[in-house]
C-alpha cells in the first residue's frame, strides 16, 4: 500500500520524475507521457461517474468504479520499467482483465441496435461524457503504442487500454436508450 504524508517533495522542480524503481527520467519522456494521458482518463470517468443516478445506475457505476483501480494498475504498470529492479514484483495489467473488459462490451453490445452509420458525439449528457472517455483512451492508447514501440512494455496494457475504448462506445450507446437516442452520421450532409 501507498502512504502519502507529503504531498509536495520537490523532487520535480527541475523537470524529472521518478519511475519505480527510483530511475529519473524526463516529463515529457514517453513512459510519463503514458502513464499521464491514462491519469487523465480516469479523472473523465471520476467526473462521468458524478452524472450517474446512483439509485439506477449502480452496476455502471461499480464498474466504472473497478476501472478507475484498474487504470490505477495500468499506470503502476507502464511506471515500472520492463528490467528495472522492481519488475519481478511489479503490478501487471493480466489477460483476465482484459477478458472481463471484452465479456461487459458483449453484454452491453447484445442490447443496442445495430449501426447503419457511425455514431456522433451526443445524444444524452451521459453519452457524451463516454464519448469523451473514448477519445481520451484512445489519446492514451496512442502514446502507450508509442511508447511500446521505443521500449519493452506488458503486451496486456495495449490489449486493455483498446478495449477499453470499446466498452466506452458500447457505454456510451447504452446511455443513448441502448442506441436508439443516437446521432448517426450523415455522410456529405452540408454539400
Amino acid at each position: 500500500m501507498v502512504t502519502l504524508n507529503k504531498i509536495y517533495t520537490k523532487t520535480g522542480d527541475h523537470g524529472e520524475t521518478s519511475l519505480v524503481g527510483g530511475q529519473r527520467v524526463s516529463k515529457h519522456s514517453l513512459r510519463p507521457e503514458a502513464f499521464g494521458e491514462v491519469d487523465e482518463l480516469n479523472s473523465i470517468i471520476g467526473i462521468l461517474r458524478t452524472d450517474l443516478d446512483i439509485n439506477k445506475d449502480l452496476k455502471l457505476n461499480k464498474l466504472l468504479e473497478v476501472i478507475q483501480n484498474e487504470l490505477f494498475d495500468l499506470g503502476a504498470d507502464l511506471a515500472t520499467p520492463e528490467g528495472s529492479k522492481y519488475s519481478d514484483k511489479a503490478l501487471r495489467i493480466t489477460n483476465t482483465q482484459v477478458e472481463r473488459l471484452e465479456k461487459e462490451i458483449d453484454i452491453h453490445n447484445k442490447k443496442l441496435d445495430e449501426l447503419k452509420s457511425f455514431v456522433l458525439p451526443g445524444g444524452s449528457k451521459l453519452s457524451s461524457w463516454f464519448h469523451f472517455a473514448r477519445t481520451s483512451t484512445r489519446r492514451a492508447e496512442r502514446k502507450i503504442t508509442k511508447l511500446a514501440s521505443e521500449e519493452a512494455i506488458n503486451n496486456n496494457v495495449i490489449m486493455y487500454i483498446n478495449r477499453l475504448s470499446d466498452l466506452f462506445f458500447v457505454l456510451a450507446r447504452h446511455c443513448n436508450d441502448d442506441g436508439k437516442k443516437d446521432i448517426l452520421w450523415k455522410p456529405g450532409l452540408t454539400r
